[in-house]
């Protein structure tokens, strides 16, 4: 598991139907950012590859998944610096699989 719910059960304060709204929320909108990242990359949108790796830190932060944000931060400060094309292209592969990986977790362990 590459997620931890403790910053998301603390912001509830016990309340179920918060923590699936926030569940909710993550599924539906990261990985369409994520798809929107992986276009920005194909037509080398600088802009928007910062400005979507900038919507996907605080998701990936609130499930604590600390290397994923860590990765998303190193494209936002790229996309924003419009750095190398290729070294943004480097990094996303990891960020599009632990995305991916927690979207599979959270719908098994949340049966969504």
């Amino acid at each position: 598991m590459i997620y931890n719910l403790d910053k998301i059960n603390e912001m509830a304060d016990g309340d179920e139907e918060f923590i699936n709204s926030v569940i909710s929320v993550f599924l539906e909108e990261v990985p369409q950012d994520l798809e929107g990242l992986e276009n920005a990359l194909e037509q080398q949108n600088h802009e928007q590859v910062y400005q979507l790796a900038h919507k996907i830190k605080p998701n990936v932060d609130l499930l604590g998944m600390e290397q994923t944000r860590a990765t998303a931060l190193q494209l936002e400060t790229l996309g924003k610096k419009e750095a190398n094309m290729n070294e943004i292209r480097d990094l996303f592969p990891v960020l599009k699989k632990d995305i991916h990986q927690v979207v599979s977790e959270l719908k098994k362990d949340f049966d969504l």
